[in-house]
């Protein structure tokens, strides 16, 4: 795929993002020591670590909204100091943990300018244009909020609308930091849904999360995350095992799978 001035060839044969050992630091501290993961199509990839991991601040760095201090972000084999503004968004789409939500601004509206990214300045949206928003708004599952102020949203709504809005920009990858965090049981199992589908219709996921049951029930692999670094990669069962969950997160746990279902089992009292 190419763009126009200043433009660069995806790889469409490599993953579809590489982040090679990359680190941040700030305040001269270290908040990512050595971070990685790779990300193919049709996959659901799950950062998983503590509070305090660095696992907001990895995504935030090879989105390209925070300069890395070292290390090697690949987007479809292209450097990511290559890639401009305009270039990153048409292959990444990044929903943020706490989203601004202005007044008098529509759902409509708010995903009419997720699809920006496809216009020249000054250009307004095509038939083509406006089809991809209904589209996007309606696999979200929005329909009938297109004139609902985003003000007027619940939590759960929002994080949907967020999801319409990375949808209408056409990117192959979806960055989520914590889309669930704040939402009780039917909105995360509503949005989980949801990021599978967009998986099985061939995107590739990146969802960023504190919930180690979560994580187990929906990723394909999982990266574990502790003080700056990834320590581990791999399937769900491969690597949230009893030892590693309690050295990174120091309880006494363990996942458990019975038919199609999981649940973290933890030893939340001491016997007496």
């Amino acid at each position: 795929m190419a763009f126009g001035r200043g433009s660069v060839e995806f790889d469409e044969a490599a993953p579809l993002l590489e982040a090679r050992d990359v680190r941040v630091t700030i305040g001269g501290e270290d908040i990512l020591a050595s971070a990685s993961l790779t990300l193919g199509r049709g996959e659901l990839l799950a950062v998983v670590g503590p509070n305090g991991a660095g696992k907001s601040t990895f995504a935030r760095a090879f989105c390209g909204l925070r300069r890395p201090d070292g290390g090697e972000v690949l987007w479809k084999g292209v450097p990511l100091a290559r890639l401009r503004g305009r270039q990153l968004a048409r292959v990444r789409a990044y929903v943020p943990q706490r989203a601004q939500v202005p007044t008098g601004v529509t759902v409509e509206a708010a995903v009419r300018i997720g699809r920006s990214t496809h216009l020249k300045p000054l250009q307004g949206l095509t038939a083509e244009d406006r089809a991809v928003v209904e589209e996007s708004i309606a696999r979200a599952r929005m329909q009938g909020f297109e004139d609902r102020d985003l003000s007027t949203l619940s939590g759960g709504e929002m994080q949907r609308v967020q999801i319409a809005i990375a949808l209408a920009q056409g990117a192959p990858v979806l960055v989520a930091d914590e889309p669930t965090a704040q939402l009780d049981l039917g909105a995360t199992a509503a949005i989980s849904k949801m990021l599978r589908e967009l998986v099985a219709a061939g995107m590739g996921v990146v969802l960023i999360v504190h919930d180690l049951a979560l994580a187990a029930a929906i990723a394909d692999r999982v990266v574990v995350m502790s003080h700056g670094r990834s320590i581990a990669t791999g399937t769900p069962n491969e690597v949230l095992t009893s030892q590693l969950i309690g050295d990174v997160w120091g309880v006494e746990a363990e996942l458990v799978h019975r038919e199609g279902r999981s649940a973290l089992h933890v030893e939340w009292l001491d016997d007496h």
